[in-house]
């Protein structure tokens, strides 16, 4: 017991101190790298809590097919690192931006736990069941939540590549 402790925390920070490096690192690609390794430490995590299902698909999915996908749109836009620095106005409008949507992320979260109609399910879920609990109406929004947010991400892909030619 006292070993999945220490283990935990152990991957956690790890997980924290690489996900930092993601949003502080200037250059794309070793910020891509830093996110394999936050990744693949919340995976870990996941399979001490005994969810060694959950765990496979992080890596499998996020840790391999996703960030490939990245590191395809980084090889592709050719992204330099960042020279310049934004100014100090521009970090505290971001500052804010950010403050506030996480706020707002974290209220609707709230909004949703309290107005959801069935119990969450249990750790010893099988495969099926946890495929029924997920694809029924009970998660419409999170589904609707994410593809939005993958809508905006393409957006700003865009943007981001018309920006440079």
């Amino acid at each position: 017991m006292m070993i999945d402790a220490v283990l935990f925390y152990v991957f956690a920070a790890i997980a924290v101190a690489s996900a930092v490096v993601v949003i502080g690192q200037r250059n794309p690609m070793y910020s891509a790298f830093a996110l394999v390794v936050t990744l693949c430490s919340v995976a870990v995590i996941f399979g001490l809590l005994g969810s060694p299902f959950i765990a496979v698909l992080q890596v499998i999915v996020y840790a391999g097919a996703i960030m490939v996908l990245f590191l395809f749109v980084l090889m592709l836009l050719n992204v330099k690192r960042e020279k310049d620095s934004p100014s100090r106005g521009q970090r505290t409008l971001s500052g804010v931006a950010l403050a506030l949507v996480t706020v707002l992320v974290l209220q609707a979260g709230a909004v949703l736990l309290r107005s959801r109609p069935t119990p969450a399910p249990d750790y010893d879920a099988s495969t099926f069941e946890m495929a029924k609990i997920l694809f029924s109406p009970h998660f419409l929004y999170a589904f609707e939540a994410t593809s939005i947010l993958i809508l905006a991400a393409l957006v700003g892909a865009v943007v981001l590549a018309k920006k440079e030619l």
